[in-house]
């Protein structure tokens, strides 16, 4: 995750001629083939055939739009800052539990270190109680500093990019930011920056709303950033992540991503590096490239 921004990325999306940008769409349509369109709701089994009652013209009973309920990936619009920093907020957010408990699994010297001081702290006492109540004192540390630094670093991207997406992704050549909508509501974010001085994409800000996972919507997401880099001639895709839950891994890979790596001692944006913070909260940074073509 980035707080701070340098944004070096393409307000003209039409900068291709007409005859390469089709002969590229169709080679990213080769690799990454269409999603099917989001579910809707299951159809009802069909019922008896009613009486013959007359109907009243336009009634309740009438079709609605044509194409109403179909999921669209398109380009972010003013009007949806709010709905967009929401959903950002929201998957950040989630993370602090995920942090602070199923990522702990990830740092056997911080389990080691625990179990030693419970361990320490029963020779001291000589009292069972005392000692199992230290493994939840541990852990309500590391809620409480999962917390803080989380919460930190939101401020810090609510304050930069997030502020106005407009101004930092819309505008910029070589950046864009995309909105997934399902049935008329924002329910999904994605971003894409551009680093000339190697000539790759960052994929970052990815986020789908929790009440409309498992439809394909963050796949959706992440391939029109492959697209984007596609159509405008980029080496490679690079993400990086602090993710916990195994899920979000896997997307990457069935995107094409490669993990390139993790690092235990990434600086998130907010942290202090206060010796309690050191005891308290770790992240793990993954690195993944997906190569598009060789330089």
């Amino acid at each position: 995750m980035v707080c701070e921004t340098k944004i070096v990325a393409a307000e003209d999306h039409e900068a291709l001629p007409g005859a390469k940008k089709d002969a590229l769409l169709a080679a990213a349509g080769a690799m990454w083939p269409p999603l099917p369109a989001a579910p809707g709701p299951a159809a009802a089994p069909p019922a008896p055939p009613p009486a013959p009652v007359a109907q009243p013209r336009g009634g309740a009973g009438g079709a609605g739009p044509p194409g109403g309920r179909g999921l669209c990936i398109r380009e972010f619009r003013a009007t949806e800052q709010e709905a967009a920093r929401r959903i950002f907020y929201d998957g950040i957010m989630e993370r602090i539990p995920n942090t602070a408990f199923r990522g702990l699994r990830q740092h056997p010297r911080a389990q080691l270190l625990y179990a030693l001081l419970a361990a320490l702290c029963f020779a001291v006492s000589r009292s069972l109680l005392l000692t199992c109540l230290v493994p939840a004192a541990l852990l309500g540390l590391r809620y409480y500093y999962s917390r803080k630094v989380i919460r930190a670093y939101l401020e810090c991207a609510l304050h930069t990019d997030m502020a106005d997406i407009e101004q930092y992704y819309m505008k910029p050549p070589g950046s864009c930011f995309w909105v997934a909508v399902l049935d008329g509501n924002v329910v999904g974010i994605v971003a894409a920056r551009a680093h000339e001085e190697d000539n790759t994409v960052e994929l970052l800000r990815m986020s789908v709303d929790s009440r409309f996972r498992g439809k394909g919507i963050a796949k959706a997401l992440g391939r029109k950033v492959l697209e984007f880099a596609v159509v405008h001639n980029y080496s490679a895709v690079v993400l990086g992540t602090t993710a916990v839950k195994v899920a979000a891994h896997k997307l990457y890979e069935s995107l094409g991503f490669r993990h390139m790596g993790a690092s235990d001692h990434y600086v998130l944006p907010g942290m202090t590096l206060s010796l309690a913070e050191r005891l308290f909260f770790q992240v793990r940074y993954h690195r993944y490239r997906l190569q598009l073509r060789e330089e």
